[in-house]
């Protein structure tokens, strides 16, 4: 096969793999971050604590990060055609992509946002603050570094994903290199689909730790955060003034 040939099936895999991993990667964010906060807030100790809630909410995120791609694929099959109309193409692919991705995401989430300072929590409990507030001006704005890292994670997983996706017709590039690096032994062409799947996952990673990092050499702040801070070590001071007197 030559670059000619090769040119047009290749552009149109590329972007039926971002067209995946990019909606896949919306819908993950927009349910695993509430869900992996309501993981926290729920947890023992935390600002909703509820027990039994926080079980059921882990026990489920564990049991669909446990099941492999390839079988939550065809599990999902009478749900996605529901929900698409077909179990074929990258629509359909979307579903499964969104649904596996969730629970990982969420899994990440948690981690990040237990690293915040409980201190800036205790701060803003006392100047009277929801948790609602506590949630959107201190958990989500502190942990943001963290958070862009779990989803610059989730979107490479979300790639690899999606090449498993291509044995079920899902289009992308791992459709491109079963059918024909595999399937018609184009061993040129599936070797260029597996370096642009590197090139590709070296671009998002690095351009995920650049705004990690940036976020972090800023302090990973917005908001009042700085101030609760500042407010803390006022607190502090009064309160080591007040021990001295």
């Amino acid at each position: 096969m030559t670059w000619s040939d090769m040119q047009p099936l290749l552009s149109q895999a590329c972007w039926d793999t971002l067209y995946m991993v990019g909606w896949s990667t919306l819908i993950a964010v927009a349910g695993g971050l509430p869900l992996g906060v309501l993981l926290v807030l729920t947890d023992r100790g935390g600002l909703l604590q509820n027990v039994l809630v926080n079980r059921v909410i882990g026990q489920i995120v564990n049991v669909a990060r446990s099941m492999p791609f390839i079988i939550l694929m065809v599990a999902l099959m009478n749900f996605t055609r529901s929900i698409t109309g077909t179990t074929i193409g990258r629509e359909a692919a979307i579903v499964p992509l969104a649904i596996g991705a969730i629970p990982f995401f969420a899994r990440l989430v948690e981690t990040a946002v237990r690293e915040v300072d409980g201190g800036l929590v205790e701060a803003v409990q006392s100047m009277g603050g929801n948790t609602w507030t506590i949630v959107r001006k201190v958990l989500v704005p502190e942990a943001l570094p963290s958070l862009i890292a779990s989803t610059t994670t989730t979107i490479v997983a979300l790639i690899g994903y999606s090449a498993m996706a291509g044995t079920v017709g899902a289009g992308g590039l791992g459709d491109i290199a079963i059918r024909y690096g595999y399937q018609r032994f184009e061993t040129d062409l599936m070797w260029i689909t597996v370096a642009i799947l590197a090139v590709v996952i070296s671009v998002i990673q690095f351009a995920g730790d650049y705004a990690a990092r940036s976020l972090h050499h800023r302090g990973g702040r917005s908001g009042p955060a700085p101030k609760l801070r500042l407010l803390k070590a006022r607190e502090s001071a009064t309160a080591d003034i007040s021990k001295v007197a």
